[in-house]
């Protein structure tokens, strides 16, 4: 059985964590939860993120993906989490799938592994992206080997087509 984890912290975007929660769940891949700060948080909206497993315990060995939903609050918190950013770019030298979203790409910035990659992302963080040395595309979806990116919740679906279809 194919393992995910999704990654959020306080403030996050409620459907770009709850959707691909139950989208993979309906693809029989067994869903984790991490959180910046290891308590429960809540989304913009009051949706809950129930930790399931502690940053610390993160290893790339055991997931074959991470997602990390946006919001501006959450991927700002969980980038400040010193175990992720070494779990990022664990499963990015292993070549396994990460999946960002909107502000998500926030965490991979600070993990430092956008660099020659082709990524969107929500339109007020581009020029992140770029100054990484992302090359930024204005698009619903993009696919650059192992990573898969989206700008908006309005992408949720484009984002998790995308996603399964490279599992």
């Amino acid at each position: 059985m194919k393992r995910a984890v999704i990654i959020a912290g306080k403030g996050f975007e409620d459907s770009e964590f709850t959707y691909p929660y139950y989208r993979l769940q309906e693809e029989n891949i067994k869903v984790e939860i991490a959180v910046a700060g290891d308590k429960t948080v809540k989304g913009k909206m009051g949706q809950e993120a129930v930790p399931t497993i502690k940053c610390s315990d993160l290893k790339a060995d055991n997931f074959d993906i991470v997602v990390i939903p946006g919001g501006h609050e959450g991927p700002d918190r969980v980038r400040q989490v010193k175990e992720v950013l070494e779990f990022i770019k664990e499963m990015d030298n292993q070549k396994k799938l990460i999946a960002t979203i909107c502000h998500g790409s926030w965490v991979t910035i600070s993990a430092g592994i956008m660099r020659g990659k082709k990524a969107t992302c929500y339109k007020g963080m581009k020029d992140d992206l770029i100054n990484s040395g992302c090359k930024y595309l204005d698009e619903d979806v993009v696919i650059d080997g192992n990573f898969i990116s989206s700008p908006h919740f309005r992408n949720n679906h484009q984002w998790m087509k995308a996603l399964i279809e490279q599992i």
